[in-house]
């Protein structure tokens, strides 16, 4: 008895001692959609002449993809971060928010509102481009995407057209695995096409289509009226939400959405503020 209440002291010593700690946030890059998605839904900003401006603190560490977040996070006790709900592992923990776990279920209940659209990009067309989109959002496609983890919007049944040629997909970190599935069954329907997918973010993306270097940009955002004004044409591809993250060594296990935008901002400094 003795020794279970002991073992019950020190974990509860060791539950403090943690909070007490400085949290150390992690973000992506700008030019991230998953940031953009991110600082919008947290309303991390500030308002400069009528226009917001991300306003994540500067001395938070960056990292410029979703493998390298989650290793980050994963290698820190007191780090916390933000990814991908299809990109979650047993490497790292996800929070609840507002009382809210993320998982699909939960955003097609509406009960937790962190998510964003996937989107993609084009600017020409051709039998190519229109068949492998077509099919993205098809009912054949719709099972791909829900055991990827994502939400699927699909309009109706697929038939392949059979087009021959090659295309060429850059952008989001946070799109490309989810890409890469769709790649993979579709060439197995439409053996004449050879899709090349680059991974980077979604401002590459969408340069990319613009600047004619990709004929598909991946998009973890909502698209900007300027890159609508050079000509690109959006689509939805899936739902996801976006997981907040931290290390299983931490004991928090649930923040408000203002708690994390403090944190993000710099305001909230240790986990012991929070309780």
């Amino acid at each position: 008895m003795k020794k279970t209440i002991l073992g019950l002291w020190l974990l509860a010593c060791l539950s403090l001692n943690a909070l007490a700690e400085n949290i150390y946030p992690i973000s992506r890059e700008m030019g991230s959609g998953t940031r953009s998605a991110f600082v919008d839904i947290f309303e991390i900003y500030k308002s400069v002449n009528n226009k917001k401006i991300d306003a994540i603190a500067q001395k938070i560490e960056i990292t410029n993809s979703t493998g390298i977040m989650l290793t980050s996070v994963a290698n820190s006790k007191n780090s916390i971060g933000y990814i991908s709900l299809g990109a979650l592992n047993n490497s790292i923990k996800p929070i609840s928010i507002n009382g809210v776990i993320p998982s699909v279920e939960n955003i097609t209940n509406k009960s937790y509102t962190i998510f964003r659209n996937f989107n993609v990009v084009t600017k020409l067309s051709n039998p190519l481009i229109e068949d492998f989109l077509a099919y993205t959002v098809s009912l054949e496609a719709k099972p791909i995407i829900q055991k990827a983890g994502y939400i699927s919007v699909s309009k109706g049944n697929f038939k392949s057209k059979n087009p021959r040629g090659k295309l060429i997909i850059a952008g989001s970190s946070s799109v490309t695995p989810l890409m890469e599935k769709l790649k993979e069954s579709y060439v197995k329907i439409n053996p004449n096409a050879d899709i090349e997918i680059s991974q980077s973010d979604s401002t590459i993306g969408v340069n990319s289509v613009i600047e004619g270097i990709a004929d598909i940009g991946m998009v973890s955002r909502e698209v900007k009226e300027s890159e609508l004004k050079k000509g690109v044409k959006p689509q939805v591809l899936a739902i996801d939400g976006l997981a907040i993250i931290v290390n299983h060594q931490n004991p928090i296990t649930n923040l408000t959405k203002e708690q994390v935008r403090k944190i993000f901002l710099g305001e909230i400094t240790t986990w012991e503020q929070i309780q």
